[in-house]
């Protein structure tokens, strides 16, 4: 009798660890790029996994749409829900996420930019990032200024410009600096029409306007916008073809900020990508020197956050230890987290546009499951 129960118990056992293998967010085979397995042989815990899906399966208010998790280069984990979205500048609808359903990355667009400045710096588009921005813009030599000079390409990758700048208002606000940015006629002379606030360099101000110069800086270079050159240096190499961009509308230009839209498995490429160090199965993609100095802290931020080059730096308590993560970051609950020492890359996609749980969700999921279910 003693046997049969020790069997029966071990039966259960297996099962349960199929279960948890196998039902909780088991990632699918696609032709993308991604090699995917099994959490366990890479050192995650899947019962916290499937504790993490129940959680957000049931907590609809966080209206989770995605999470996503890569170790050691694979895909682990690959979950969808359903919930309210709304794409850039139209109005709410219920959608049923999945691989194939495109998400806003919202910010996480500037992280891409900086990539593809990145990507230009490498080939000699643009001398360096210590280069005064309207050297680099002659057709708007004549808003300069002795202030507006000092102004670097590096000030724009930090948001230190200077330039007077507020999204503290809702996007739907008029008033809101980046709202009224996207309205105007030619969006890169509206940020440099802005007065200087503070001294270039000196503090960390949000600023989609930022991105915007950046674009337009690159696009004078090279002749091409930001679209363009994203897909010709970073998309097509990482294997991405799926890609829209909002944009302004009167000008139709990309919008450099905050109008970026991919399917989650290849937005999860970017910080797999940061993780090797602007390398991507095996063929230099970045240059390693860009992904170092674009995710070391350049300057304090917001909060206790430090920030690169349009990332953000933060750190995590997890059993005692601190763990140091990088982040992009976007409006409505977007977070691509990349945790270096852990090799790990997360990303989760939210609906919370209008709700300040969007500033705190992504990191209850990065702190309360994916970090401590995760081996050293």
């Amino acid at each position: 009798m003693k046997s049969v129960l020790l069997a029966a118990m071990i039966i259960c056992w297996l099962a349960a660890s199929v279960r948890a293998e196998t039902v909780c967010g088991t990632p699918g085979d696609r032709p993308d790029g991604w090699t995917t397995t099994t959490p366990a042989s890479v050192g995650i815990d899947p019962d916290m996994l499937c504790r993490l899906d129940t959680r957000f399966a049931a907590w609809k208010e966080a209206d989770i749409h995605a999470i996503l998790v890569a170790r050691h280069g694979k895909l682990v984990f690959e979950r969808y829900y359903t919930g309210s979205d709304q794409r850039w500048g139209e109005s709410a609808v219920a959608v049923a996420f999945g691989p194939d359903v495109p998400h806003d990355l919202r910010s996480i667009t500037k992280s891409v930019v900086s990539l593809v400045l990145g990507i230009g710096i490498g080939k000699g588009w643009i001398p360096d990032v210590d280069r005064p921005v309207l050297s680099l813009l002659p057709q708007y030599a004549d808003l300069q200024t002795p202030e507006k000079a000092a102004v670097t390409l590096r000030d724009l990758l930090t948001m230190s410009a200077g330039l007077a700048w507020s999204e503290d208002l809702h996007y739907d606000d008029p008033a809101n600096s980046e709202t009224r940015m996207d309205q105007a006629a030619d969006p890169c002379r509206f940020v440099l029409e802005q007065p200087i606030d503070t001294p270039p360099g000196t503090v960390w101000n949000y600023s989609g306007g930022s991105a915007a110069l950046i674009a337009c800086v690159l696009r004078r270079a090279t002749g091409k916008p930001i679209d363009e050159l994203a897909r010709e240096t970073l998309f097509e190499p990482l294997g991405i073809t799926k890609v829209a961009w909002a944009r302004h509308a009167q000008t139709g230009d990309p919008v450099a900020a905050s109008g970026l839209r991919l399917l989650p498995r290849d937005t999860l490429k970017f910080g797999q990508l940061v993780l090797n160090k602007g390398v991507w199965q095996g063929r230099p993609v970045v240059p390693a020197a860009w992904i170092a100095a674009a995710v070391a802290p350049q300057i304090n931020a917001q909060g206790l956050y430090f920030y690169g080059f349009q990332f953000w730096l933060g750190r995590s308590l997890v059993a005692g230890r601190s763990v140091d993560w990088i982040a992009g970051v976007g409006y409505g609950g977007q977070r691509l987290y990349i945790v270096p020492s852990l090799d790990l890359t997360v990303l989760v996609h939210a609906g919370l546009y209008s709700s300040d749980m969007q500033a705190w969700v992504g990191n209850v999921i990065l702190n309360r499951f994916l970090l401590p279910g995760t081996a050293p």
